[in-house]
Order: C-alpha cells, then sequence, then structure tokens
C-alpha cells in the first residue's frame, strides 16, 4: 500500500472514528546470504497492519513505509523521516500512529512528543484487539495479564508526576516511595492475583480434557494465521455458529464441537486463536493455556490461506510457533506427523483442482464446501494410522467391557464360542492403555 497525502481535512466532528496513520519501518539487512529478499514483503507486512488497525475501528488516513539502514535508540527513525511524517500526521489531523515494530519506552515517549499524538507500537495494538476481542473468564485474564506485563515496562513513559514522592507509611522511615515505584508495586500485586487465578481457570481446563479422555473422542486442533478461515471452516464442519468474519483475530478464545467422520467416529473440534508474525512474547506466554489444545490433540489441521499473496510465509511464522512450543516442551516432537495441511479459500482461486498441493496436504473451500469430504476422510485415516490393533478374549457375560470396545474402538475381527468373545479391535494408544489397566 503505497504512501500518500490527502487534502487538508476540517474539523474533526464528534464522536467520528479515530484518524490512524500506519507507519512500516523496513529494514534492507533481512537479505539471507544468497542475496535473495526477505519472505515477506514489506506492502503486504504494511497492509496486514493496515487490517489490524480497522480490525478495532480505527479509520487509517496515511501509510508510510520507511527505510531504517540504523536503529536509531532514541526514536528508531532518522530526524529527516520523522520530520516528514510529522507533517503528514499534522496535515491528515491523525490521532493515533501505529509504528510497525517493536518500540522502547524511550522510543514511544519521544515520538509522541514530536507528533503530538498517541503512538503505539505493534505490540500494544495486537494487545488492544485481544482486549477488545477475549470473551471467556481465561481469555480476559489472559489478556489482562499480558496487558500489565506490556504497561509494567512502560512506566517510564508516565509524565514527572510519577517521579513525586510520598511519605512512608506506619512506622517505615525514609524518604518514602516515588508514584512509580506505587505503581510498579500494585501492578506486580495485581500480576500475582491473575497468575493465581489462570493457574485455576487452567485446573479448570484440565479436568475437562481429563473428562474428555474417559469419553473419550480424539481431539481435532485447527491452527493456523489469523484470518486464514479456521472459524469458517469449523462452522462449516461442525454446523456451529462460531464467529467469522473476515477480520484479523476475529477468534480468540477456544470452542469445541462434535464432528462425526465418514467411518462414524466421533471426534472434537477445536477452534483456535490465529497467529501471526512476531506476536508479542508477552501475550505467547499468556496465551499458553489456550495453545494447550493444540499439544493435546489427536490430530492438527494446520488451514492456510490459499490464495493469500503472503501464504508461504504465514505457514513459516505458524510453523515457528508450533517448534517454539516443542522447544519449551509444550509440544511434542512428533507434531508434524499428525498434522494435515488444509489449503482453504480454493473457489478465491478458481477451485480445489486448481490449488498446488504438497503431498498430503488437502484444499478446501469453507465457503462452497468443496472439498470437505475429502478432509473428514484425510482425518479418518490419520486418526487410524495412530491406532493400535490388539488380540481380546473377554467372557460372554462381560458386556459393559464389550461395550466399551466397541464405543472407543474399532472392532476388526469377531468370534465367539463357548469359553469367550475373541476380538481384534483398533484402539488408540490411551484407550489400549486405558482399558487394559482395567483388566
Amino acid at each position: 500500500m503505497p504512501s500518500g497525502m490527502s487534502e487538508p481535512v476540517g474539523a474533526l466532528a464528534p464522536g467520528a472514528p479515530t484518524r490512524a496513520a500506519v507507519i512500516l519501518p523496513w529494514e534492507r539487512q533481512g537479505r539471507d546470504v544468497s542475496g535473495a529478499d526477505q519472505p515477506r514483503a514489506a506492502e503486504a507486512r504494511l497492509a496486514e497492519a493496515v487490517g489490524l488497525a480497522a480490525s478495532i475501528g480505527l479509520v487509517v488516513v496515511h501509510t508510510a513505509i520507511l527505510p531504517v539502514r540504523i536503529r536509531r535508540p532514541s526514536m528508531l527513525l532518522g530526524e529527516g523521516q520523522v520530520s516528514m511524517q510529522g507533517q503528514s500526521i499534522s496535515h491528515n489531523q491523525v490521532e493515533v500512529v501505529i509504528v510497525d515494530a517493536a518500540l522502547s519506552p524511550v522510543q514511544q515517549r519521544n515520538l509522541e512528543r514530536a507528533w503530538g499524538c498517541k503512538v503505539i507500537d505493534r505490540t500494544g495494538l495486537i494487545l488492544d484487539i485481544f482486549g477488545e476481542r477475549a470473551a471467556t473468564k481465561e481469555g480476559t485474564l489472559q489478556v489482562e495479564l499480558a496487558h500489565l506485563e506490556y504497561q509494567r515496562s512502560r512506566l517510564v513513559r508516565s509524565w514527572t508526576h510519577l517521579e513525586r514522592q510520598r511519605g512512608g507509611f506506619g512506622f517505615l522511615g525514609g524518604p518514602g516511595e516515588t508514584q512509580i515505584e506505587a505503581d510498579r508495586r500494585l501492578i506486580g500485586d495485581r500480576l500475582v492475583r491473575l497468575r493465581m487465578e489462570l493457574d485455576l481457570v487452567r485446573r479448570t481446563r484440565g479436568l475437562h480434557r481429563s473428562a474428555r479422555r474417559r469419553v473419550p473422542f480424539p481431539v481435532i486442533a485447527l491452527v493456523g494465521y489469523t484470518n486464514a478461515g479456521k472459524s469458517t471452516l469449523f462452522n462449516a464442519l461442525t454446523g456451529a455458529g462460531v464467529t467469522a468474519r473476515d477480520q484479523l483475530f476475529a477468534t480468540l478464545d477456544p470452542t469445541m464441537r462434535g464432528l462425526r467422520l465418514p467411518s462414524g467416529r466421533r471426534v472434537i473440534l477445536s477452534d483456535t486463536v490465529g497467529f501471526i508474525s512476531e506476536l508479542p512474547h508477552e501475550l505467547v506466554e499468556a496465551f499458553r493455556a489456550t495453545l494447550e489444545e493444540v499439544s493435546e490433540a489427536d490430530v492438527i489441521l494446520h488451514v492456510r490461506d490459499a490464495a493469500h499473496p503472503e501464504s508461504a510465509a504465514q505457514r513459516t511464522d505458524v510453523i515457528k510457533v508450533l517448534d517454539d512450543m516443542v522447544a519449551d516442551g509444550t509440544l511434542d516432537p512428533a507434531w508434524a506427523d499428525r498434522t494435515i495441511e488444509v489449503l482453504n479459500k480454493a473457489d478465491l482461486l478458481g477451485g480445489v483442482a486448481e490449488v498446488p498441493l504438497r503431498p498430503g496436504a488437502v484444499a478446501v473451500s469453507a465457503i462452497t464446501g468443496e472439498g470437505l469430504e475429502a478432509l473428514k476422510a484425510a482425518i479418518d485415516t490419520r486418526i487410524a494410522e495412530g491406532m493400535e490393533i490388539a488380540d481380546y478374549h473377554i467372557p460372554p457375560q462381560d458386556g459393559a467391557r464389550l461395550a466399551w470396545l466397541y464405543q472407543h474402538g474399532e472392532v476388526v475381527e469377531r468370534h465367539d464360542d463357548d469359553a469367550a468373545v475373541h476380538m481384534k479391535v483398533r484402539l488408540l494408544p490411551a484407550d489400549r492403555a486405558r482399558f487394559e489397566r482395567q483388566e
């Protein structure tokens, strides 16, 4: 999206949408040793940032891509760049500037002073989006935790009143504490309480997962870059009414529904939060419980937007997050072996036959329904590949155990005689272990 300046605007109407500018500092040293460009184009990255801003109701009236040769500690950008952008910001009566990069507290404060308006960086923008969208108790707690972690390092941005001292308390002598120290202490106290509340919520989620294991049904988790169409696919497969909009981060809280596959096997489908490049580390940590559904899944569906020009770069971003989960022990290293790549939005390319596929991938259109049956069959096959075949000899009068095997497994062979019912059954490893512990 090219930079541009509009004609001077008049006075802002009361209640008018907030006017915003999106500025992308772009470092060219991202080229690899072969001289190839960065996998993500500057224009696509800028368009994504504009989409993020629009998703919370900001009206973007000015954009710019600014080459950065040296990251300046004071304002990140060069003085000439800051001055020229300041003219455009004033010209367009911009109220908030989004700098699509990570800004230090000092850089953020100095840019606000130079431009005379509010400045937020990529992390702050994504945190604002998450804060607006979180609906469940868990999601709300996670967002507040991430916000406070972010704000604790930003107190330096506050004005001089934060340096005023407060008197000591009780019998404590000394000069007292400054306002900034008091604010940090209050944030620290709130963080402790939030983590305790989150631990309680996560224990409750753990109990729910334990209950599902006792049922149990295989869990299928949808992951993918934000706005890849995960929620639309979730609705198409399950008939659920999950919010599905052409909007970044339309889904933040995990949602689960049942689904019956062509084999008759029932599974639980889980829709999760979308990934994004350079996801703030505060949110990666805060949303760990959301991603636990991925670590528990029997099959992972990596949903991609096949029609997006940055689809390959988005795939790399998602895989990086999953690999990071392996590194910190959240996800097992064999996650790729239970993953099916789903290239969605095939209707925008002319149908599933027009979508180039990697081996084992499936092309679908969640909008038209094309390819959904093939996807269900692929899920069935992947689950079956992870199952084990075991032989059991059950007394004919033990109807409860016979029914359990029929409910939780696939009976491949059965032979009855007076002494026992001889069965060859295909079971998930966890179900086989559970059944044999009961013997």
